[in-house]
């Protein structure tokens, strides 16, 4: 009996509560879950009010990364690529068989197995014009130039292929050429 009296008593408390102002603000039970606080993740200040320094310092390299591609897209820029950058990484079996897998899912639908420019796009005359590597006067940093920025119809791959494996689509390339031209 003394359980019934104490239910009886909270519901007639709570129903006394509830007819308070409704144009009031009313008491929230945790007020984060409906109202949450908005902090910036690139504010000057952290969460607790302390200074944060979220921003790499410029020309730092990411760890695991390479350094940033500053040579611009422009025929000045190719021109400067083609005589001044050179491939970094050894010529190896590792890096011409990655090289070889890369050229196969990027490279082969337009200029074909063998570098000449008869992939499936050009015999299936989507694009014409696609050019043979023996007849271009190109070198490591022009072909990497051209992966980073595209040229003429083809696009950049840069966003599709990490530092490393243009480089080795640079080692294959030569490969390629090397072989047309005997």
């Amino acid at each position: 009996m003394k359980n019934f009296k104490l239910i009886i008593a909270l519901i007639v408390f709570a129903s006394f509560i509830s007819c308070n102002n409704k144009r009031t603000p009313q008491l929230q039970y945790m007020p984060d879950m409906y109202i949450s606080v908005p902090y910036d993740t690139d504010g000057e200040n952290g969460l607790r009010g302390d200074p944060v320094n979220s921003k790499p310092v410029a020309g730092s390299i990411p760890r695991g990364g390479h350094p940033a591609y500053d040579i611009p897209d422009t025929n000045e820029g190719y021109e400067k690529a083609k005589t001044e950058l050179k491939n970094p990484y050894e010529v190896s079996e590792e890096n011409l068989e990655n090289g070889k897998a890369m050229y196969t899912i990027y490279c082969i639908s337009c200029h074909g197995a063998k570098g000449d420019g008869n992939g499936y796009l050009s015999e299936a005359e989507k694009f014409v014009g696609i050019p043979n590597y023996k007849d271009r006067d190109i070198t490591d940093g022009s072909i990497y130039h051209v992966l980073m920025h595209g040229k003429n119809l083809m696009g950049s791959h840069s966003s599709q292929l990490t530092y490393k494996e243009r480089w080795q689509i640079v080692q294959y390339v030569e490969v390629l050429r090397t072989d047309l031209l005997k």
